[in-house]
């Protein structure tokens, strides 16, 4: 097939990479991209959240399958657009989107099908946000109802903090006030025909910016996957995956379809698994960044064959994705000042050090190039991603790959999977609700 990607950022170069493993058997087109891509294959200049654009861009060139990476372009109903000329596509409707565009609605939704999440309530007014926040009490959350590129999201023990957070994005919509629920997050992803649903591997991302899971919360600053402490306590991986299908994603893909709206594409299920049982989060309507560069490097079935089934309506048809044994651990470098105002136009120096480095890779996020120089143009600037047969293996692997690339007063953190590695006294356990979109 003749295969757009629509994104730029290190998820899209992740998705490329896995469809890439499949050899020849595609031509691949990558719009906008980034140096990295730009490296692998083609890219275009397109504006990935114009429908009518690409849409038209599809036609003239003859593309035969379309997908969509990162959430905007979902939410401006780019896949809405493909769909009516009938171009296959990978990724939800607009009104599908808004599982992930509409916090409330993705509460809504939750509340119409069952699906075990926590107390939330929406706010138009500041004054109805300090009502509530009174009612739920400490720890806070505050998100912003709609898309805010993982900035939208504030858990704190401080009032104040709280309600200046609501006041602020109150000035660009409703804000949801919600319970704080702790425990151990959990990301899975779940590709969706509009009525059934495949399982990829579980995941688990690290939100705040700094060790020990302190500071702001980011678009995420690292993953590892899989998750071997799911089997102490659901008995295996497929036992708690059977549990959230059950119980949260088919329940949800069939209330969307009920309402005429067919959820086609990625569900993101970000849930936290609480003293009480699993419980939703988040809804994202596409792959996460950072989950995806450590999921998609342990899959073994071909991705080109299940996005492609999901986006005909033939999942039902197809096995459960099969994972390898080894494991993949991914680390975030990003630059100055994220996530507040990054520094960006700075050179990335030593990417040349990573060539040939057993089972490492470098997804680039936001980078571009300037003849030979490749700058930062971003927040989240490169993740750096690592297989192995092992945690302490992969860990080595990445933070070695680390330290032979130099950004500029660069930042990321030093935790990443250590836990699991069996690193003593490892803070990084990235509990607790943050809820930030990825």
């Amino acid at each position: 097939m003749k295969i757009l990607v629509l994104g730029s950022g290190a998820r899209e170069h992740a998705i490329i990479t896995a469809l890439l493993r499949e050899g020849d058997a595609h031509e691949i087109v990558a719009a906008p991209g980034n140096a990295g891509i730009a490296a692998d294959v083609p890219t275009v200049q397109l504006d990935a959240e114009d429908p009518h654009a690409v849409a038209e861009y599809a036609l003239s060139e003859n593309v035969q399958f379309v997908v969509i990476g990162p959430e905007a372009p979902l939410v401006a109903g780019v896949a809405d657009a493909l769909r009516t000329r009938g171009i296959p596509v990978f990724g939800p409707g607009k009104k599908a989107a808004a599982l992930e565009g509409s916090k409330s609605f993705a509460k809504r939704i939750m509340e119409a099908a069952g699906v075990p999440t926590g107390r939330a309530a929406n706010a138009s007014t500041l004054a109805e946000a300090e009502a509530t926040l009174a009612e739920y009490g400490a720890p806070y959350v505050v998100k912003a109802d709609g898309l805010a590129a993982g900035k939208g999201v504030l858990v704190t023990t401080d009032l104040a903090e709280a309600t200046a957070h609501a006041a602020h994005w109150l000035q660009h919509g409703e804000v949801l006030i919600e319970e704080f629920l702790e425990g151990e997050e959990v990301s899975l992803f779940l590709l969706s025909d509009g009525h059934s649903v495949a399982p990829l591997s579980p995941a688990q991302d690290y939100k705040r910016l700094a060790d020990g899971d302190e500071g702001p919360n980011t678009g995420g600053m690292g993953a590892y996957s899989p998750l071997p402490w799911l089997d102490e306590r659901f008995g295996s991986e497929k036992a708690f995956v059977d549990e959230v299908i059950d119980t949260i994603a088919l329940p949800t893909v069939r209330q969307l379809a009920a309402e005429g709206t067919p959820f086609i594409g990625l569900l993101y299920c970000g849930l936290i698994l609480t003293e009480k049982g699993i419980r939703v989060i988040e809804f994202n309507a596409r792959f996460g960044d950072p989950e995806t560069q450590v999921v998609l490097p342990r899959l073994e079935t071909p991705l080109s064959g299940l996005l492609l089934a999901a986006a005909t309506g033939t999942l039902g048809e197809h096995p459960r994705p099969v994972f390898g044994d080894q494991v993949g651990v991914t680390v975030v470098l990003a630059s100055e000042n994220y996530p507040g105002s990054p520094v960006t136009g700075r050179v990335i120096t030593g990417l040349e050090n990573t060539t040939g480095l057993e089972g490492v890779s470098v997804m680039h996020a936001a980078t571009d190039r300037d003849g030979e120089v490749i700058r930062a143009t971003g927040g989240r600037v490169l993740s750096v991603v690592a297989t192995a047969g092992d945690f302490a293996t992969a860990r080595d692997r990445v933070y070695g790959a680390l330290a032979g690339i130099h950004l500029e007063n660069s930042q990321h953190r030093t935790d990443i999977a250590a836990r699991v590695a069996g690193v003593p006294d490892a803070a990084g356990a990235a509990s607790g609700t943050d809820g930030a979109s990825s």
